[in-house]
C-alpha cells in the first residue's frame, strides 16, 4: 500500500544544539535505511515550516506505523497519514 505522510517536527525550541544535531544525523541515517528498504519512496520539505511530506510504501498500516516509529524524532512528530488508492485513470497506463 502507498501512503502520503505529512509530518511536522515539534521538538522543543530549547533542545540543546548538540542533541538537536545528533538527532538530525540519526534521523537522516534511518531515513536512508527506509529508502533502501523501499519503504520511503519520495520526500519533500515544506518551505517555511519544519515539516515534510513523504510517499511511503508498506505492507499495511501497522508496518507503516512501525517504520515511522523507528525514526529517532518520532516522539516530537505530529503525523498525518492518508492511505492512497490508484485512480482508475492511472490504471490504464
Amino acid at each position: 500500500m502507498e501512503f502520503l505522510v505529512r509530518t511536522q517536527n515539534l521538538m522543543p525550541p530549547d533542545t540543546p544544539d548538540d542533541i538537536r544535531e545528533q538527532l538530525r544525523k540519526t534521523e537522516r541515517e534511518r531515513a536512508m535505511e527506509l529508502r533502501e528498504a523501499g519503504i520511503l519512496k519520495r520526500l519533500w520539505r515544506v518551505p517555511g515550516r519544519n515539516a515534510t511530506i513523504g510517499l511511503y510504501e508498506a505492507e499495511d498500516p501497522a508496518a507503516l506505523h512501525d517504520a515511522l516509529a523507528s525514526l529517532p524524532m518520532w516522539k516530537w512528530m505530529d503525523v498525518t497519514v492518508e492511505a492512497l488508492a490508484t485512480h482508475p485513470q492511472e490504471q490504464k497506463r
